[in-house]
């Protein structure tokens, strides 16, 4: 059983929050078999990035051009004749220059929203609204229409979170649809084994945040085994 003082050492900025989430978190793991140190050191690691640390339950969306274009350098990031990424730089580090669609953009998360999150996951076009209203939300940041609507059947076996999305603001939900995810795909079978990339890609389609996340798996390990 996760502890208290088990949160509190991996995600210490939880420390306000750990006593309202743990009870269903302990329902959640034990439910869906999360019950070996392998797995809930990869679920908490997981989750534990997608929420900032058991912090946040709501996916932040206000990028600037430079964010915008750094986090999806395909829509956002200027490219030279040859299509490769144009870099300037900043201090120490080179970043990727925004393109007009960056600067129009920047700092507008419910536009951004319905631009990234438009005609794919089940949304509708932009001027539907449909990515900011089913924008990332719970522990794990289910994301569009389609996912909202998976998760609701499974949850409440009707389709309530389409009418009503902030449900999975709310701790019970948030980390039951953390659960729900994670067993929709599988997750557990992939955290048995020792490639630790695989838990990330089923997490988050990408490797992004890896290094965090593998950090954090290794100290829950540790403390977990």
């Amino acid at each position: 059983m996760l502890t208290r003082e088990i949160m509190v050492q991996l995600f210490p900025e939880s420390a306000q929050f750990v006593d309202s989430y743990l009870p269903f978190l302990n329902a959640v793991t034990d439910r869906y078999q999360i019950n070996a140190p392998r797995r809930q050191a990869a679920f908490l690691s997981q989750v534990g990035h997608e929420s900032a640390g058991f912090t946040m339950l709501l996916e932040n969306l206000n990028y600037s051009a430079d964010g915008l274009a750094m986090t999806w350098g395909m829509r956002f990031s200027e490219k030279d004749s040859s299509g490769k990424y144009i870099l300037v730089r900043d201090g120490s580090r080179l970043r990727r220059m925004p393109n007009s669609d960056a600067q129009l953009l920047h700092r507008k998360p419910e536009a951004i929203a319905n631009r990234v999150y438009s005609d794919r996951l089940g949304n509708g076009p932009e001027s539907s609204g449909d990515g900011w209203l089913y924008r990332g939300r719970g522990l794990i940041q289910v994301t569009g229409k389609s996912n909202y609507r998976a998760c609701s059947l499974a949850l409440f076996s009707d389709e309530r979170l389409l009418i009503t999305p902030q449900l999975l603001q709310e701790w019970q939900w948030a980390v039951a649809s953390a659960g729900w995810y994670w067993a929709s795909r599988r997750v557990n079978v992939l955290a048995d084994g020792d490639d630790f990339e695989r838990v990330t890609k089923a997490i988050n389609g990408g490797l992004n945040g890896h290094a965090q996340r593998l950090k954090v798996y290794q100290e829950a390990l540790s403390v977990l085994g």
